[in-house]
């Protein structure tokens, strides 16, 4: 399977000049910037900054994120038509992978975000995938959708923006739904994360979108529970909150 071929090729590169007692303490670390100081740890992308920092969040975050899209589109979302996938905020690009793998055939992915690193990363998750993919560096929230766009996933980024920003990628959201584009927005259940959430829910559930609250089962990857074990991290039940808009794929 694609999954596991990506998740042995994940471990080699970030392990290739790593040891694994090296990368548990960084997640440690990373795990606690995101929960207790997520506000000063995501600025400018404070939070990656150093190589086990970012082997544990690709080799933690990544699958477990992979899994979470991938199950959440399976229902809210089910036969998504093949076209282009634009992954807002892609971060190391898997959320675009779980969609644009689940079409048939594939779809092409156009990832976007703005850190050099999480770039390169989505590179090679894309490429792992065998996805055809476009791969920018822009701001989410100033993105221009292009105009043959099928899907727009956006997940765990629009917590991280600025409030104009995050008014502008709303309306940006809604209008390419409206063209029929499916649009699937993913955040962390935590309502001190997300404030905001409750407008954007009655924006699309207004439309004839859905919300909803997940707490999903997953058998853990072997690399994730090893890394889960080693630092007391407990990720067997998956959280999260998701809106959903899009008119029903043709045929």
């Amino acid at each position: 399977m694609a999954f596991d071929a990506w998740l042995t090729a994940l471990e080699a590169r970030h392990t290739a000049n790593l040891q694994f007692k090296e990368i548990t303490p960084a997640l440690r670390a990373l795990s606690s910037a995101y929960v207790e100081r997520r506000t000063t740890a995501l600025a400018e992308h404070r939070a990656l900054h150093g190589a086990g920092k970012r082997a544990a969040f690709a080799l933690y975050y990544g699958p477990l994120h992979f899994l979470l899209v991938q199950e959440i589109a399976r229902v809210v979302a089910p036969g998504i038509r093949s076209g282009l996938v634009v992954d807002l905020g892609c971060g190391t690009g898997v959320a675009g992978a779980a969609i644009a793998s689940a079409t048939t055939p594939p779809s092409r992915v156009l990832g976007l975000d703005t850190h050099p690193w999480t770039l390169e990363e989505a590179r090679f998750t894309y490429r792992a995938f065998n996805l055809d993919a476009d791969i920018r560096r822009q701001h989410a929230a100033q993105a221009r959708l292009p105009g043959d766009a099928s899907f727009v996933v956006a997940a765990f980024v629009v917590n991280e923006l600025k409030a104009d920003d995050r008014r502008g990628m709303l309306d940006t959201l809604l209008a390419a739904a409206a063209r029929g584009v499916q649009v699937l927005v993913i955040e962390p259940i935590s309502h001190r994360v997300s404030p905001w959430w409750p407008e954007w829910s009655a924006a699309f559930t207004k439309l004839g979108g859905r919300a909803d609250e997940w707490r999903i089962p997953i058998e853990l990857p072997l690399i994730v529970k090893r890394l889960a074990r080693a630092t007391g991290l407990r990720p067997e039940v998956l959280t999260a909150r998701s809106l959903f808009l899009g008119l029903p794929p043709k045929g």
